[in-house]
């Protein structure tokens, strides 16, 4: 039996969640599967999985090389797709993570397109919205709304990402509306806090200077849905991307304001660990986010 038998059965079984399915995936007998990652156990000297009858699941050491092992078999499959003529379809599993806000309104509608064009490819969605370390947490992909600046991956740039300054109708007629970023610093702020700076809110002046805001207020909270509903309320004024506060603006709960100004200027990245050879399943899906939001950029 060769290592990367015994690396392949390993995955599949922690992907699929059991023999059986992992032997119906592989093609192979339940018992020749068992076979492969009892050996790879005993090569490496550690036990991998607890096997019960009614469940498995993975010691530390064994979610630590799952991690490491399906990027060297993704490596694998993506080296033998670049070299076969006949390997054509992009297949396997996909593991994404994406921000919840944002996952929420568009990546329904973007996995169930792509699926209808991969069917070979399953999607593992997680939405979350810290950052995410996806050598350490074993992700092929993770969409961010960012300025890039981490040299340790590679991000395709999808669409630009504008931010906007918005109260309800009801706080705006109470507390007055500010006319100039500085007059934000009298105001009750939302704030988000998940950004590198939180409570300094960044803009480009008439002749495109960036220039900050030091804000604060009575909410601070690390989702924008959250944020999104106390503003509607009235309890004070938010910024966020405009495609989280489209909805709202549209039915009047919110009014723009401070438009004079360009807020935030960030993008919305695919972000994926450099390898060699980048997955068939990743370049693919990579390739269809970037046809999906350009064809939605109005929307941000």
């Amino acid at each position: 039996m060769d290592r990367f038998s015994e690396m392949r059965a390993f995955v599949t079984v922690a992907e699929q969640g059991s023999f059986v399915a992992a032997s119906e995936r592989l093609g192979l007998s339940r018992a020749m599967v068992t076979k492969l990652v009892s050996a790879l156990e005993a090569r490496l000297g550690v036990r991998l999985m607890h096997r019960t009858t009614r469940r498995l699941s993975l010691t530390a050491e064994g979610e630590s090389y799952l991690s490491e092992a399906s990027a060297l078999i993704g490596e694998l499959d993506a080296l033998d797709a670049r070299l076969s003529q006949g390997a054509t379809r992009p297949a396997g599993r996909l593991r994404v993570t994406a921000p919840v806000s944002f996952g929420q309104r568009f990546l329904g509608t973007a996995v169930t397109e792509f699926h209808a064009l991969h069917p070979d490819i399953d999607i593992e969605l997680s939405l979350n919205d810290r950052r995410v370390d996806l050598v350490e947490e074993g992700y092929d992909l993770a969409l961010r709304i960012t300025r890039m600046g981490d040299s340790s991956l590679i991000a395709r740039r999808l669409v630009p990402v504008s931010d906007v300054v918005c109260a309800s109708p009801y706080y705006l007629e109470r507390h007055g509306t500010p006319l100039k970023p500085e007059e934000l610093t009298l105001h009750n702020c939302l704030i988000y806090t998940l950004t590198d700076q939180a409570g300094s809110w960044i803009y480009r002046d008439a002749d495109g200077t960036e220039r900050r805001v030091r804000v604060q207020g009575s909410l601070r909270a690390n989702n924008g849905d959250l944020l999104l509903d106390a503003a509607i309320r009235g309890l004070g004024i938010t910024q966020q991307p405009r495609f989280l506060l489209a909805d709202a603006l549209e039915r009047g709960q919110l009014v723009q304001i401070l438009d004079d100004y360009r807020w935030m200027d960030l993008d919305l990245y695919a972000v994926y660990p450099v390898r060699r050879y980048v997955p068939g399943k990743v370049r693919v899906f990579v390739d269809f986010l970037q046809t999906f939001f350009l064809a939605r950029r109005s929307l941000f």
